[in-house]
């Protein structure tokens, strides 16, 4: 295996060459031209002065400038900060804040909210992709112009800090989860195993890079030599459309994608014959639906299982093994999983008995940054983690998910914790208490309410309280439904009970 990041792409060069690693929007790169980008823009960012341990962010939509860029920080040294697109420029500057980067690096689309950025935080360098950009913004293509692709690619050993992914925290701020350059290709390379990816293998997927299961998906693909079909965004057709065109063996995505193919009227017009197996991640997937893909696209749905805080997958099925419906499967190589007593984390239930998932093993991160309190809680002294998801496993170690230990909301995978909802509500002037909950929902498996209690004399005004979250909240992240309440439950301390709160709908 190799020892960081930023070996992948020379590496790739050296194996395959000319062959196509990488088709987006239509435009074909091979694995040499990827890797010499890879070197033009590292020795950019080495001009600009980007050493190791720095951090440098990524803000864009999928594209071949955030995959280049993604391995041009990695072969410098640098600290990779990969930012959901979909934050607001008020959650960025946080993120950017709080891990001290360096160097910024965006699509101009999202990028021209962010240029305030630089004046409030440690920003020294704002790169914008394409040619023509603002004043005092770097052009990405002058970097690909303006360097040479050939770069001497600096020592990192594999223990190193290579990523700092930020994933919501339950104190209502994100904190950021550093991942070891072993811990990020560990996770991609035990996947490729078990789902037996090879460079016979196409695969096409609309998960964002920046996303953990994403991230794992692209460097699986690159590691070992597969063509990498990205989709800017998920759109039913353009998936469909790739999987014909292309040919692809393998396609990957989180549930709500696959629940608006099935219910796209043209899934039957493409041919998907090529397909010998599919993978779902981010939440769990009914079974029927799965049956339902199976049966219409021909192949097994292979789920899988993860986390930010343990770079990718912790579980999954193997490709030549049972593949239970229902079951998360079980440890990848080199991670142990076991589920715990909620009381007693030290004490390992029996099968089938419900407890917390927890895992051990190098793809657990170092910690959360600058948060010791927070890491403290979340790894034991013998490095066991607590993932926060209660499951149960049966006889044959494979694990089943019942429920949620945290108030976690997962919306088409993405993850919503309540207290960061609830902190943007209460900062509305007319709100005086909130409290959100999860409601079912039929494609993205649940989204966010809030219940609010108005302040004395107000009146309510659900429009300006929307208004107010999507101005300061990812549009993911935004309540779908609100309602308005005389009060909430409470324990006797005056705790707001969050697991009542559907007692009280309307």
């Amino acid at each position: 295996m190799l020892e960081n990041l930023g070996q992948v792409l020379p590496s790739a060069a050296r194996k395959y060459g000319d062959k196509t690693g990488l088709i987006i929007e239509g435009r074909e790169f091979s694995f040499n031209q990827l890797c010499e980008m890879s070197g033009r823009v590292a020795n950019g960012l080495r001009g600009l002065g980007v050493v190791p341990g720095d951090r440098v962010t990524l803000c864009s939509q999928n594209s071949w400038e955030w995959i280049v860029s993604y391995y041009a920080i990695a072969r410098v040294g640098a600290v990779i900060n990969p930012i959901n697109v979909m934050l607001t420029a008020e959650e960025v500057s946080f993120v950017v804040k709080d891990c001290g980067a360096k160097v910024l690096i965006s699509s101009q689309d999202k990028g021209s909210a962010l240029l305030g950025i630089k004046a409030v935080s440690p920003l020294q360098e704002v790169i914008f992709f394409g040619d023509e950009v603002p004043s005092g913004v770097r052009s990405f293509e002058g970097l690909l112009k303006d360097n040479p692709p050939e770069f001497e690619d600096v020592e990192i050993g594999a223990e190193a800090l290579s990523t700092i992914g930020y994933t919501s925290g339950t104190t209502g701020q994100p904190k950021g989860a550093m991942l070891t350059h072993r811990a990020v290709l560990l996770n991609s390379s035990m996947t490729a195993n078990v789902h037996v990816r090879t460079s016979s293998d196409t695969a096409v997927t609309g998960l964002p890079c920046a996303h953990v299961y994403g991230n794992v998906v692209m460097n699986g693909a690159f590691l070992f030599g597969m063509t990498l079909v990205l989709l800017k965004r998920f759109e039913e057709q353009a998936a469909l459309q790739a999987i014909q065109q292309y040919r692809a063996t393998m396609l990957e995505g989180v549930p709500t994608m696959y629940m608006y193919l099935l219910n796209y009227p043209d899934l039957e017009r493409y041919d998907l014959s090529s397909l010998t197996r599919c993978t779902v991640g981010g939440q769990t997937m009914p079974v029927t639906k799965m049956q339902e893909v199976e049966q219409r696209f021909g192949c097994p749905l292979i789920e899988l299982w993860g986390m930010t805080e343990i770079a990718g997958l912790g579980t999954t099925h193997p490709a030549y093994g049972p593949n239970r419906s229902g079951s998360i499967g079980i440890a990848i190589p080199y991670v142990e999983c076991r589920i715990a007593d909620t009381e007693d984390p030290g004490k390992t239930m029996a099968s089938d008995e419900i407890g917390e998932l927890m895992v051990r093993g190098p793809i657990v991160m170092q910690g959360y940054y600058g948060d010791e309190k927070a890491t403290r809680e979340t790894i034991e002294p013998d490095g066991w983690l607590h993932t926060g998801d209660m499951a149960r496993m049966d006889s044959d170690g494979y694990i089943y998910v019942v429920d949620r230990k945290k108030d976690m909301i997962i919306t088409a995978g993405y993850n919503i914790y309540p207290a960061e909802l609830e902190r943007v509500v209460a900062s509305h002037p007319s709100v005086a208490l909130v409290a959100v909950g999860s409601q079912p929902h039929e494609v993205k498996g649940e989204v966010a309410k809030a219940y609010i209690v108005l302040r004395q004399g107000a009146q309510p005004d659900e429009e300006s309280i929307m208004a107010h979250c999507r101005k300061h909240l990812a549009a993911y992240k935004v309540p779908r439904a609100l309602q308005f309440v005389p009060d909430l439950p409470k324990t006797s301390t005056g705790k707001i009970m969050r697991r009542k709160l559907r007692t009280m709908d309307a």
